[in-house]
Order: structure tokens, then sequence, then C-alpha cells
């Protein structure tokens, strides 16, 4: 049985209103809640039946809601936490995207596309090699074999309550928010 994780510790985040915040973690509980309910429905329907199949395909996207929301709120911190410029994970991005500003660049409008979903930056695990992604609909997008090391959710339920349509203006909150070192831990597989 899956637990949802508490991330109050991010109420009072400048650019996001408790309000957003709240209604935020509402719906994160409720793709835990739904994961076990799909996983617990799995143990008793008939395998081979149509239920089976499309709970078989439901249990991927409230897992993947699951899972990436809470790495969405897990790099995020009041203040955020800047990057270190001489850590690995900066020079892993100076060295494919030439440096920290055009890696961000990138990743800011992949964040910025039109659409619902996610802008991930994703570490290939056989190649080393870091790219930033664009993840729909939770289970659409993802990088077999990639790690996940930054996720910002580009879900209108992110951002609209407290920003309505203006996306770059809550790509801009989230830059402030995100927690650095968290991200490098993530990178460094801790």
């Amino acid at each position: 049985m899956y637990e949802a994780k508490n991330f109050e510790r991010l109420l009072g985040t400048e650019g996001f209103s408790d309000v957003l915040l709240r209604n935020h973690f509402t719906l994160y509980e409720g793709y835990v809640s739904n994961t076990n309910k799909v996983s617990d429905l799995l143990k008793t329907t008939e395998v081979g039946t149509p239920a089976y199949n499309e709970l078989k395909r439901r249990f991927g996207w409230e897992w993947d809601g699951m899972r990436l929301h809470e790495l969405y709120f897990g790099n995020m911190a009041k203040g955020g936490v800047a990057l270190d410029a001489k850590s690995a994970l900066s020079k892993k991005i100076v060295s494919e995207f030439g440096s920290v500003e055009s890696w961000e660049k990138d990743f800011r409008a992949t964040g910025a596309m039109r659409g619902i979903g996610w802008a991930v930056l994703a570490r290939d695990a056989e190649s080393g090699r870091l790219f930033n992604v664009w993840i729909g609909e939770h289970d659409g997008g993802h990088l077999a074999g990639a790690s996940i090391l930054l996720v910002m959710d580009v879900f209108e339920h992110a951002f609209a309550l407290d920003y309505g349509i203006k996306r770059a203006d809550y790509i801009n909150v989230f830059w402030k928010a995100i927690d650095w070192k968290v991200v490098a831990d993530r990178f460094a597989g801790k």
C-alpha cells in the first residue's frame, strides 16, 4: 500500500498560492489512492479480460502521476537552492548543452510547449547523456532506461489558478523554487 508523502513544507513558497499548492497536493493524493485501488483490483480481476487489460493500462497512468508529482514537489524548496557551478551536475550540463544558460533555455522552451504534461531533465543510464524531454499524459514520453533528475509540472492545475494562461510566468516562479541540491543528489544516484 502506497502512502501519500507530505509536501506541506512548500506552503508559503513565493509565487505559489497556498490554495494552488493545497489543490495540487490533493490531486497528487488522488494518484496515490488510485494507484492502490488499481493495484488491488488487478489482484482480483481475471487475467486476459477487457477489464483486466484496461486496469493494466490505467495502472501506468496512476503510478506515473503519483511518482512524477513526488519528484516535482521533491525538487522544490521555499526560496530554492542554487545550482553549484562547480558540481558534477553543472559540469555535465555544460558538457552536454554548451552552458547552463543554453540548457536552461532549452528546458524552459520544453516546458513552454503547447499541451499538457511535464518538462523533465533525464539522464540515460547507459550513456550518461542528459536530455530535456516532454512527458505527456504521465505515461507517454519517458525515455526507457533514463532516470529523472528534474521535473516541472506543466499541466494547467500546476499554475492556472495563480497565473491563468501565463505559463511563462509560472515557469519563472518555478525556476526560483528549484532545489538544485536534490537534483544534484539525483544525478549522483543518492
